[in-house]
């Protein structure tokens, strides 16, 4: 195959390994996980094994050794004399990664500030050291028959790239300063049928080795993991890892700080409390609310119930969050992975009846997108269907029902141009056009101004961050009504009541953020600079 003698050898293990786990799993994939050369590897093997279905992970693989300024050292390291450490030492200065990296990391794991700069101080001591030694254990010709492997293995891949039909997710780091990662992961994004591209703007070459990067993360938000042939986001769903457990941890501390967001529920006794304790803690609960402007209030709600309660909302979110294009123009970054971490699938009837069926916390806005990309002085109003669309498959399942309101600062921000705007100048309304045609629309077959749901980017001005409030009233039971909800008549009636609470819900924290005293962000601060940043900021009386 290649020039090099172990080449060879490492695809034939490599495919003897995964013919081996093919047997023993005959209906699951394969996954190959390579960095740089294993990645070049991985593709060889993918190539060569078409009938195997393998999903590729790839880090900033080798495939752009020819555009590298490692192409121009190696003729130099084939006539320097062997006692010039030089290259050596500049290619393993690179593995150290990025200084404003491993602190954020350092911290992101709870280490104090002193912890954080002995550590640092102890590596800048000790690296030196480490590469000098380095350089002494591994001879001149060993960089030599590297090189050499990653060169002709990027030729030999190059030329086989056509015969890869396998998933990959590619990987691509900013900073990368031995291969130009970033463009070779948008070449390879576009040459392979199944390529996806995530990419890291901060790290460098070695991308498993720095801090922040969760390969575990990387799979599930990409909707990579699958445990067979076909993607199944319901039953194929993996709850949350340590690190993400932290980042969700990190992600609320700065949610307490921007919005202190207030958090009421109601018991069964119709007893209304601060918190989440009036949520059932037993599935199927369908979760049935309003969307603030761009669903800002998704990030806290999500993190509240997981902290609070460890319980894992399932939201029903638009496909245009899943789509991916080949021209780029859609979501591909970390992110916005966080929706697949955190469990969202695509709204479809056939996902709504399997989480049902799995007795799961279902987070749904049947206002959708039109209530998220709402107009100009649309604050607070509802956009449902006509029609009962959820109604009679939850009282099937005997769903308990809770409807929720949030109000913050009427959004976050005061609209300049919205859709009624943007429609009206040329260059703006193709873009929402094209946008919407390479998604698809939803609910096609419904009326009203549900169904109006172009895609587009209101503009906005951001304002002061104000305080958010939900209250979820009193849950609605549905179990032992099935046969009584089947009437289309008895179901709209409960679909209209879900829909009167959701707006009573509004009106009541509407009234009663007036009498909220801390309600400004200032005197949030003022009040956690009195009382410490980790105490709970009070709010209206109940």
């Amino acid at each position: 195959m290649w020039t090099s003698n172990d080449s060879p050898c490492l695809i034939k293990l490599v495919e003897k390994t995964v013919r081996s786990e093919v047997k023993r799993s005959p209906n699951r994939p394969i996954y190959l996980v390579g960095e740089s050369l294993g990645a070049c590897i991985a593709l060889a093997v993918a190539s060569c094994n078409p009938d195997v279905d393998l999903v590729l992970i790839l880090a900033n693989p080798a495939t752009s050794f020819s555009k590298s300024q490692l192409q121009t050292v190696l003729p130099l390291l084939e006539v320097i004399p062997d006692h010039f450490h030089l290259s050596l030492r500049y290619v393993l200065s690179s593995m150290t990664g990025d200084l404003l990296k491993r602190v954020s990391g350092i911290l992101v794991r709870g280490q104090t500030l002193q912890q954080t700069v002995g550590g640092l101080c102890q590596d800048s001591v000790a690296l030196p050291l480490y590469l000098s030694v380095l350089t002494d254990i591994l001879p001149q010709e060993t960089l030599i028959w590297k090189l050499q492997m990653l060169k002709t293995a990027s030729t030999f891949v190059n030329a086989r790239l056509h015969a890869v039909e396998a998933q990959t997710l590619i990987l691509s780091s900013g900073r990368d300063q031995l291969l130009p990662s970033l463009e070779e992961g948008e070449r390879l994004f576009h040459a392979l049928p199944k390529g996806e591209i995530r990419r890291a703007g901060d790290s460098g070459h070695f991308l498993f080795l720095e801090d922040g990067i969760d390969l575990a993360s990387a799979i599930k938000g990409s909707y990579f993991y699958r445990r067979g042939k076909y993607l199944d986001c319901v039953s194929d769903y993996v709850p949350l890892t340590p690190s993400e457990f932290n980042n969700l941890n990190l992600i609320l501390s700065y949610i307490e700080q921007m919005f202190s967001p207030v958090t009421l529920s109601t018991l069964e006794d119709g007893m209304i409390v601060r918190g989440l304790g009036g949520i059932p803690m037993e599935g199927p609960v369908l979760i049935v609310g309003y969307h603030m402007l761009l669903g800002i209030e998704l990030i806290p709600l999500v993190c509240q119930f997981f902290i609070q309660r460890k319980i894992i909302l399932r939201g029903m979110a638009h496909p245009m969050l899943f789509v991916k294009l080949k021209d780029g123009r859609l979501l591909d970054s970390f992110p916005f992975d966080q929706i697949g971490i955190f469990g969202g699938v695509p709204v479809s009837a056939v996902n709504f009846y399997k989480l049902l069926s799995l007795k799961s916390h279902i987070l749904l806005y049947p206002g959708g997108i039109r209530e998220a990309l709402h107009r100009k002085g649309e604050q607070y109003k509802l956009f449902w269907p006509e029609q009962s669309e959820f109604i009679r498959m939850a009282a099937r399942f005997g769903a308990k029902i809770v409807p929720f309101g949030v109000v913050g600062e009427d959004d976050f921000g005061d609209v300049l141009l919205d859709y009624d705007d943007q429609i009206k100048i040329p260059f703006m309304k193709s873009i929402i056009e094209e946008f919407t045609n390479s998604v698809g629309n939803l609910r096609t077959e419904s009326r009203g101004e549900v169904a109006n749901q172009d895609l587009h980017f209101p503009m906005f001005l951001p304002k002061v961050p104000g305080r958010f409030y939900y209250y979820f009233g009193k849950p609605i039971e549905t179990e032992g009504r099935k046969q009584e909800l089947r009437d289309k008549g008895k179901a709209h009636e409960l679909y209209l009541q879900v829909q009167d609470e959701i707006e009573k819900n509004i009106a009541f924290l509407k009234e009663k953020r007036e009498k909220d005293p801390h309600r400004s962000v200032l005197s949030r601060l003022a009040y956690q600079a009195a009382h410490g940043v980790t105490s709970e900021i009070p709010t209206f009386e109940i």
